[in-house]
């Protein structure tokens, strides 16, 4: 049915390919998720009360904002990556910090600090952790200058924007790397979170029988002039779900090892008191190939402008 003339012609029409308005990349791929569409609904022999449960799952997955969360437990973000590193391997193109999924929950506009930042406002009782590490160039000399942006979750597994309950950009910054190309920045060990127990999303997964965990992490974009933007994060070593990752974030290469110190006089010097948390991961960057190199299939979604 989905090949007949007039099927054809009335997808060709719903597409706007057959008039000489709008955006010609839209209607092509629009072109194509109707035709896929149709050919979908005809080889799986969906029923209508089927087809219109879907409708009603699209419309509660966007109500409650969880198309990101989806894409990423399906693995069709971890896919890009896949994709992306495909694509580098065909043209030469290695090296460098593995690349991994960025996640529905970035907030651009994060507070700017040189060399350091403290993340996190005291109101959140969990481990001290202090992150450091280096940035390097494809060479392996130390990159000045160069911007890390990263953010995670707090002890609950909630990040702030998105939990009310947080002041406006917790436990999220943007650190100039120094002269030696090191940032440092001071926290809490963030946990792991699940998707919502009553979501489409968690939903979705228990017809699927999987769960709807992810081990405890944090996010990275690391940006330099003439460098290839890096989205990335490290997952955090003895978590139970490092390998089990309901989002497929999990790569070699990107392990966060977290060493705890019960030492007084180390906390002290650190300007703490009890039990903290060290953690050092440096990065490499690619070089940039061309003017469009620098972000080409790692360039950040500015979801919110804060």
């Amino acid at each position: 049915m989905s090949q007949m003339t007039e099927a054809q012609k009335l997808f060709e029409e719903a597409s706007g390919a057959l008039n000489d308005a709008g955006n010609p990349r839209v209607k092509q791929l629009i072109l194509r998720i109707l035709q896929d569409t149709a050919r979908l609904i005809e080889d799986m022999n969906v029923t209508p009360d089927e087809f219109w449960k879907a409708v009603d799952y699209l419309n509660r997955l966007g109500a409650r904002q969880e198309a990101g969360l989806v894409v990423a437990g399906l693995g069709i973000e971890h896919y890009l990556d896949l994709l992306l590193d495909a694509q580098d391997a065909a043209a030469g193109i290695g090296g460098g910090t593995p690349r991994t999924i960025e996640g529905p929950l970035y907030v651009a506009g994060a507070p700017l600090s040189e060399g350091e930042a403290r993340m996190d406002d005291g109101k959140d009782p969990g481990t001290v952790m202090f992150l450091s590490g280096r940035v390097f160039d494809p060479q392996g000399k130390p990159l000045a200058g160069a911007v890390v942006d990263l953010w995670h979750a707090n002890t609950n597994g909630t990040y702030s924007y998105f939990d009310s309950t947080q002041s406006e950009f917790n436990l999220r910054r943007r650190i100039v790397t120094d002269a030696e190309g090191r940032y440092k920045a001071r926290s809490i060990v963030p946990s792991g979170y699940g998707c919502p127990p009553d979501g489409p999303t968690q939903e979705l997964l228990n017809q699927l029988g999987r769960h709807g965990q992810r081990p405890a992490h944090i996010h990275f974009f690391i940006s330099a002039p003439g460098h290839r933007h890096l989205t990335t994060q490290i997952n955090l070593a003895g978590d139970q779900y490092l390998w089990d990752d309901f989002a497929y974030a999990t790569r070699d290469g990107l392990i966060g090892e977290v060493r705890f110190v019960e030492d007084a006089a180390a906390a002290k010097a650190r300007g703490v008191e009890g039990r903290f948390a060290e953690i050092e991961f440096d990065f490499q960057l690619q070089q940039a190939v061309n003017a469009d190199a620098e972000d080409r299939g790692n360039r950040p979604r500015a979801l919110q402008e804060a």
